[in-house]
């Protein structure tokens, strides 16, 4: 019989307890050109070697002591990964109905009795072992196809949210003439959540989400936003109404990071006594909306705006702590004035690389 293609490559675990039928497969494997075949008369040792030798086939006896094969294929159900497809290939004496039903039911991929035929052995081997290779070969293609759809819906997220952020940017432009508040806003809200241990995909995703916070601004005319005066009652309602835009612009998508840029986009101008925008109050505000709030403010009093001087940074810092329990969360407060260096320094930093 010629060698069968996969005989150089597969590896094919015996497990019987006696040694002349051990003995006959190798001779049996080695001759039809399978050279990498380990074989134990232990059923003990199944575990070890499916992990240490990962074969990609079982030839199985079911009658031996310490673990029968019906013991080493429900081992094998929950050691072995579902897509994985590992065939065992049955070898017994046992020819009777019963013990081939529960042998196929229990696992196995296929069924020959003792004494056995050489060459159906040989045949079902390289039959089970072009399904094995078959379904590697389809899992691999899957895998890089699921590769490639993640690396393009990843491709298209990252669009979207530059889109987002070119917009963000655009907005704040015309109130910031340095165009960084974004960027340091989102870094102060990054360098809060960390102190107040949120997970760190949370803290990388706020890196950016909260710099999205007054994307809504583009909706506000530029007589009411650039005002360099008090507002009217009136014209302060229109200036309210960029938190709802920002919503607006920001909904539904999938994406967390836009998700999360939504929530602080409607709530970060709420307060914690509950006399902000929306009238939200306490743990009603999100989180990440309370987070945000800190950082925004204390950005926008250390720097100059057409309607008013910057503050000094130790009065923006002493606005901030009195501030607590009032207009801020209190925990976010606190991790404030524990970072308080680093704030600083991102507040008063010149440029995106700095």
């Amino acid at each position: 019989m010629p060698s069968p293609k996969h005989a150089p490559d597969a590896r094919i675990l015996v497990v019987d307890d006696e040694e002349a039928n051990v003995a006959l497969l190798e001779r049996l494997l080695g001759m039809a050109g399978y050279r990498n075949v380990v074989s134990t008369t232990d059923p003990r040792n199944v575990r070890e070697l499916l992990h240490e030798f990962r074969p990609d086939l079982i030839l199985l006896d079911l009658l031996m002591p310490h673990l029968d094969g019906f013991a080493v294929m429900e081992l094998l159900a929950s050691e072995v990964p579902v897509d994985s497809y590992l065939p065992v290939l049955v070898l017994t004496a046992d020819a009777t109905r019963e013990t081939r039903r529960r042998a196929l039911a229990g696992g196995a991929k296929d069924f020959l009795t003792k004494p056995l035929d050489v060459d159906e052995v040989l045949l079902r081997i390289a039959n089970m072992l072009d399904i094995r290779y078959l379904h590697l070969q389809l899992l691999g293609e899957k895998e890089a196809l699921e590769d490639r759809v993640q690396e393009r819906t990843k491709e298209l997220e990252d669009s979207y949210i530059d889109t987002f952020e070119r917009l963000a940017l655009a907005a704040e432009y015309r109130d910031d003439d340095t165009g960084q508040h974004t960027l340091r806003v989102g870094r102060m809200a990054a360098l809060l959540a960390q102190e107040l241990g949120l997970p760190t995909k949370d803290v990388e995703l706020l890196t950016r989400a909260a710099g999205l916070h007054d994307v809504g601004k583009i909706g506000i005319p530029d007589d009411i936003l650039l005002a360099p005066r008090k507002l009217t009652i009136e014209e302060f309602e229109v200036v309210k109404t960029h938190t709802v835009i920002g919503a607006k612009i920001l909904a539904g998508s999938r994406s967390p990071l836009l998700s999360m840029a939504e929530e602080i986009a409607w709530s970060h101008h709420e307060r914690w006594d509950g006399r902000g925008y929306g009238g939200l109050a306490g743990e009603e505000i999100p989180l990440f909306g309370r987070i945000t709030t800190v950082a925004d403010v204390f950005d926008a009093l250390t720097h100059k705006r057409p309607y008013k001087e910057a503050w000094p940074l130790d009065e923006a810092v002493a606005e901030i702590s009195r501030q607590r329990g009032e207009q801020f969360d209190p925990r976010v407060v606190d991790a404030f004035v524990a970072v308080h260096d680093e704030v600083v320094a991102t507040a008063t930093a010149a440029s995106p690389s700095t």
